[in-house]
């Protein structure tokens, strides 16, 4: 099972304080960075020292590492022009070698988009829909030809479709709780199906609706990764659970019961049982960026038993 570290950078980080969770990420042997792509605080912090943007702190990080994946989960496509989205990525990509992810989404948090002036439309669907079109067009068009794209919400004209990436296809994440739209989009264009934190008892019905999905589609379903992200709490002792549940303003049974909480043996048997349900990915969201030994944790007591 790939383990990969997911973070929520505006709850309040500096760029420093994320570059060394990353090089904590790969030097520990996890298999990629991630992080959210918002630009204002959720809940009652302060956010200080203030708000970055993913893909300029993503493409800072494609320079100083070398191994990690790096990606968003997810971008909202309120935030970009895809046309301007497939530059970005693009770009980032060939700066990290060509090691990065993309994930994308319909955005939901509304008084972001009021606070910096974003337009937030009451019907997104169709925008993620046309973006995922366009952002893989733009990207698979060959070199000398160019790309047109005319729908509801864009339109390109004869776009040279550069630049290009340096992987032959960037990995697209979609995810979501809708139970026919967003799986029949994810076995379109995905190779990435995330499941955000699942509430207990509702993870095999959301397996259902996009097994349901790529039967339909004609796809084989070994051909999409299957993700769980939740926040992780883990330590050695009952001691260690309480005392990091209450750095990030959690319950420690909650924790235990839906996310990745609880000592060692807790969160393998929980990683165990996603496994048997065919997830083969787990993003571990880290909230408190400054407990670095939580990372160290994983990676030497968790990580060692899913061998």
């Amino acid at each position: 099972m790939e383990l990969r570290i997911f973070t929520e950078p505006q709850q309040g980080a500096t760029y420093d304080d994320v570059l060394a969770v990353a090089k904590a990420t790969e030097d520990l042997g996890f298999d990629a960075f991630f992080r959210s792509d918002h630009y204002l605080v959720m809940g009652d912090g302060d956010g200080l020292p203030g708000t970055s943007d993913a893909w300029t702190m993503l493409a800072g990080l494609a320079r100083e590492t070398s191994r990690i994946r790096l990606g968003t989960l997810v971008s909202s496509v309120t935030y970009r022009y895809p046309g301007i989205l497939a530059v970005q990525v693009a770009q980032v990509d060939q700066m990290s070698g060509g090691r990065v992810e993309l994930g994308l989404g319909t955005g939901w948090y509304e008084r972001e988009h009021q606070a910096y002036g974003i337009p937030f439309p009451a019907k997104r669907f169709g925008m993620l829909e046309e973006q995922l079109a366009i952002v893989t067009g733009l990207w698979g068009t060959p070199l000398g030809e160019t790309f047109s794209h005319s729908g509801e919400h864009y339109t390109l004209v004869d776009s040279p479709a550069l630049p290009k990436p340096t992987q032959d296809r960037i990995p697209l994440i979609v995810g979501g709780s809708g139970p026919r739209r967003t799986p029949a989009l994810a076995a379109r264009f995905a190779s990435e199906f995330n499941i955000g934190f699942p509430d207990a008892g509702t993870l095999d019905a959301r397996l259902g609706l996009i097994h349901t999905a790529l039967d339909e589609a004609g796809r084989d379903r070994a051909s999409i990764t299957m993700s769980v992200a939740h926040v992780l709490c883990a330590a050695a002792d009952e001691a260690g659970v309480n005392r990091r549940a209450q750095a990030i303003g959690r319950d420690p049974e909650q924790m235990r019961r839906d996310g990745f909480g609880g000592t060692a043996n807790e969160v393998v048997d929980r990683l165990g049982e996603l496994r048997d349900k065919g997830i083969n990915r787990v993003y571990l969201q880290v909230l408190d960026l400054h407990d670095l030994d939580h990372l160290e944790f994983v990676a030497t007591k968790i990580a060692p038993q899913l061998a």
